[in-house]
C-alpha cells in the first residue's frame, strides 16, 4: 500500500526554494548562533570577573596574618589527626531498651489472610 504524498498542490515559492538548497535556511542559522556566541562572551566574562574580584578581595591586614602563618603539611595533619582519634574515644556497649530481644527487632507475626464478608440471608 502507497504512502500518502506530502506534496501539496499549490506549493509557496518559498518552501520550493528551501527544499531545493537547504544551506539557505541553515547557514544563516549557523551564523547566528555563532555571533549571538561571540556577542554574548563580553557579559558572560564580566559576570566571572565579578566573581572573581569577590573570591580575591582581602584585606592587607588579613593578608599579613596569612603571611605569618606556617606552611601546611597534609602528612603532619593526617598523623596528627589518626592519633588523636584512637586516644580520644572508648567502645562501649549501650544497653538496649527492656523487652527488646538482643539481636534488635523479631519479624511481625504473618497476618491470617481476611475472610470475605458473608451475604445476609
Amino acid at each position: 500500500m502507497p504512502t500518502f504524498q506530502s506534496n501539496p498542490l499549490n506549493p509557496k515559492p518559498v518552501h520550493r526554494v528551501f527544499r531545493r538548497h537547504p544551506t539557505y535556511f541553515g547557514v544563516p542559522f549557523l551564523l547566528i548562533m555563532v555571533g549571538a556566541s561571540y556577542g554574548l562572551q563580553t557579559f558572560t566574562q564580566t559576570r566571572y570577573d565579578l566573581q572573581d574580584q569577590k573570591v580575591h578581595g582581602i584585606s592587607s591586614d588579613d593578608e599579613l596574618s596569612l603571611k605569618k602563618k606556617r606552611k601546611f603539611d597534609i602528612r603532619e595533619e593526617y598523623f596528627k589527626l589518626s592519633s588523636a582519634q584512637e586516644d580520644e574515644w572508648d567502645s562501649k556497649r549501650i544497653p538496649r531498651p527492656k523487652g527488646l530481644p538482643e539481636w534488635g527487632v523479631p519479624p511481625p507475626e504473618p497476618q491470617p489472610p481476611l475472610e470475605p464478608p458473608q451475604p445476609k440471608q
